[in-house]
């Protein structure tokens, strides 16, 4: 048996492994469920009572940005307004719903901006397209510790490092999924079924999917301990797939005034695609302080690389909030990425602020990859009254021997925000 059956055949393994462990979580919540006496107390007694006292919300959120490359590509401009209402009925013996429509469009003529979607290729991306969609709409069932919802919602996992929101863009990535939790005392379980992934790019890369997605996770005093399984496959006729297997723990410990914080995370993935298979390593540590208001991080974070054919990859992730902000690293270069980053941040005039330094490099460097760069983050937000919120933030990218596929990128943003 050459390697490449053997790794093809442990892929199929695990996955057949993962869809049992998937359908025992299913079996074994709706049990402990439905073995609960008597549910909690419900918020309505009738159907109608569900819709009168059901809640509404509005966010919106307006932001300008600017990104600047040191290519051939024009200097784009980005005014866009980002409107979400939604729904929620009250809670029926266990039994609620929820709708949220999204829309975002461009503002004031100021759209000098590659969308992402076809839109001005001769500019600069700021993946932020006009659209209208539906954000999320799902049923929800609570009972005793158990928690089902079927349809199009949010699901984020840990730190959004493999699954996540994307929350930062205009358009948010959600997903058409069966969606199972069980929580009881510090410990959690999720499985997740994703039949669609409703990427960012409005509905024009949307993706139908067969991912599933297992996390379980144990609160205790100094911090939380998770183990996920995470396969992913696109549902399309040729063979794909990226199994991802790993263990994070993360928390913070308080020495007299002094607060410890840390995190340890260690991942194994195979990538298994047009006949060609891959595998690589995920490793993360962390360690920080926080004392008088201020708090200092330095960490270590390595997606690896298969001898320089393939990197660590993330799909499904919250990209925006690791690697830097310049977002140059959406995708994991085949020679991988070791990021050394430095982090300071703490609250002034009611405030929040935070300046970041990151030094890339290839995990597996080869004679014309290994120097990534290196970038400047900086943020400041400030609270206004009770629903407003206003930003500023900026990314300074320094591009390294990557060659043209990485140029010095400068990028900011100002944004505010409302919630009613």
């Amino acid at each position: 048996m050459n390697k490449k059956h053997l790794i093809k055949q442990t892929v199929s393994n695990k996955k057949a492994t993962a869809r049992t462990l998937g359908l025992s979580v299913l079996t074994c919540s709706m049990m402990l469920a439905m073995g609960t006496a008597t549910a909690d107390e419900a918020k309505a007694t009738t159907v109608a009572e569900a819709f009168t006292q059901g809640s509404a919300k509005v966010d919106l959120n307006l932001r300008y940005e600017n990104v600047a490359q040191d290519n051939a590509l024009k200097d784009a401009d980005a005014l866009t307004l980002r409107t979400r209402l939604t729904f929620a009925t009250a809670d029926y013996y266990g039994l609620s719903a929820l709708v949220e429509f999204e829309d975002s469009r461009q503002v004031a003529g100021v759209n000098d901006y590659n969308d992402a979607v076809g839109n001005n290729p001769e500019y600069s991306v700021i993946a932020d397209p006009e659209t209208t969609e539906l954000d999320q709409a799902f049923l929800q069932y609570k009972n005793s510790g158990f928690q089902g919802r079927l349809g199009r919602q949010v699901i984020a996992l840990d730190n959004m490092r493999f699954i996540g929101h994307v929350g930062w863009r205009q358009d948010r990535q959600t997903f058409d999924a069966l969606a199972l939790q069980y929580a009881i005392d510090g410990f959690t379980i999720d499985y997740d079924y994703i039949y669609k992934r409703n990427r960012i790019f409005a509905e024009a890369k949307d993706v139908d999917s067969k991912d599933h997605i297992v996390n379980a996770s144990y609160k205790f005093g100094v911090g939380k301990l998770s183990a996920y399984g995470y396969m992913l496959e696109e549902d399309k006729p040729v063979e794909n797939g990226i199994d991802t297997y790993g263990v994070r723990f993360a928390g913070a410990t308080d020495l007299d005034a002094v607060k410890l914080l840390y995190a340890a995370e260690y991942a194994t993935q195979d990538s298994d695609s047009a006949g060609q298979s891959f595998s690589a390593d995920y490793m993360l540590g962390e360690i920080g302080v926080g004392v008088s208001g201020i708090t200092v991080k330095l960490g270590y974070e390595v997606l690896g690389s298969d001898d320089g054919e393939y990197g660590f990859s993330t799909p499904l992730a919250t990209l925006h909030g690791f690697n830097g902000w310049s977002d140059q690293f959406l995708s994991t270069p085949k020679e991988g990425l070791a990021d050394l980053y430095a982090s300071i941040g703490g609250g002034v005039i009611g405030g929040k602020w935070a300046l970041i330094y990151h030094d890339f490099s290839a995990d597996k460097s080869s004679a014309t990859v290994d120097d990534l760069g290196s970038e400047i983050n900086a943020v400041f937000s400030v609270p206004v009254q009770k629903h407003y919120t206003l930003g500023v933030k900026y990314a300074a990218y320094s591009a390294g021997d990557a060659g043209a596929a990485k140029v010095d990128t400068d990028k900011v943003w100002l944004w505010a925000n409302a919630k009613f």
